[in-house]
């Protein structure tokens, strides 16, 4: 069998000498032989593909224990491998892009809304899950603490209750987290990844639940926000209702292509097609992941769209304006629901932001 040296080898692979000694040393690569008089290292060109693999791997920055177990994989997994690696990095990297550009903001004194140091913070809060009129089972889950608010909303059928309990449960281990608030997106990530795995595991026969999740976890003076899906969270700030989510449905992505008008989207047929949910699809879900600083006053709406689809924006503006604490918030917005006929089940938390 032709040998090539490992200078030859090293040429044909796209590697470098000192690579391909690295990586004998480590057992990823050995050569095909050794020549007992020079030393030298002698590879067949049988070994070039797993050499090229390994390149490119190393080009996207996969770790040595990483590519030895991708390499070990049949030839059918490793592009699922990669994939799924590729997916951690880029949630990873967009994590820590979000808390570099705040943490740009908090420095260079452009944050304007960051709470006093001094300040210990509290929420106060309301939490309600409702069947509503037209089902006869609720797969809506919605959960509040001092620490944790979160929402989530389980596809209608077998494993659909179980899949959003399951959600809510991922996240509230990191309650006690004493962490900084820069980690707490990375906590999120990782939690969100293990519910996606817990979920996909409840699938049985051809039926595979899925659910929704929206959720934000407090330490200090920062939330941290989490969503896949279609479940929602607002603010109300100064009088003012913004959406701190975007749906990631089939009708949302024309809308974000220009080929569907806002108008058109709220009465589409499809608006409740999800394109990302926890346990959906083929590959791990990835989440969307924010830190915001919390100011005293502000009031959070986090809700199923049993709530959003048939409450319009000016109504939840207004009533989460106009009542008093979250609860009297809590109780108008259920009803305003059921007078809109409340077709699906309905999960809402309501939480101010307080100085403690």
């Amino acid at each position: 069998m032709e040998l090539l040296t490992i200078g030859s080898f090293a040429r044909a692979a796209g590697l470098t000498p000192k690579a391909l000694r690295l990586y004998d040393e480590t057992g990823l690569l050995p050569p095909a032989a050794v020549d007992p008089e020079s030393g030298y290292r002698l590879y067949t060109p049988d070994q070039l593909d797993r050499a090229r693999l390994i390149a490119a791997l190393r080009r996207i920055g996969m770790p040595l224990a990483e590519i030895r177990r991708v390499c070990d994989l049949p030839a059918a997994g490793v592009a699922d491998a990669v994939r799924t690696w590729w997916q951690h990095v880029t949630a990873d990297t967009a994590a820590r892009s979000r808390v570099a550009t705040h943490l740009v903001d908090l420095l260079s004194g452009r944050d304007t809304t960051m709470s006093d140091a001094n300040q210990a913070l509290g929420l106060r809060f309301a939490v309600r899950c409702e069947t509503g009129t037209a089902r006869d089972s609720n797969e809506d889950a919605a959960y509040a603490s001092e620490r944790l608010l979160a929402v989530a909303d389980g596809m209608r059928g077998p494993g659909g209750a179980a899949a959003s309990a399951a959600a809510i449960a991922a996240l509230t281990s990191l309650e006690s987290a004493d962490v900084p608030a820069a980690e707490l997106l990375t906590l999120l990530a990782d939690a969100v990844a293990d519910a996606d795995r817990t979920v996909r595991r409840a699938a049985t026969g051809d039926h595979q639940p899925v659910t929704t999740l929206t959720a934000l976890l407090r330490s200090g003076g920062q939330l941290a926000l989490v969503h896949v899906g279609d479940t929602r969270a607002y603010v109300l700030r100064n009088g003012e209702l913004s959406q701190l989510t975007r749906d990631h449905t089939y009708v949302q992505s024309l809308v974000d292509q220009g080929t569907l008008g806002a108008d058109e989207a709220a009465t589409h047929p499809q608006r409740a097609l999800l394109v990302r949910a926890l346990g959906a699809g083929g590959t791990a879900v990835e989440a969307d992941l924010a830190l915001r600083t919390a100011v005293v006053g502000d009031r959070y709406l986090l809700c199923s769209d049993g709530l959003s689809a048939v409450v319009d924006r000016a109504e939840l503006a207004a009533t989460l304006g106009a009542a008093g604490d979250p609860g009297d918030a809590m109780d108008r917005l259920t009803e305003l629901a059921y007078e809109h006929g409340a077709p699906d089940n309905i999960a809402c938390v309501v939480a101010d932001v307080v100085a403690a």
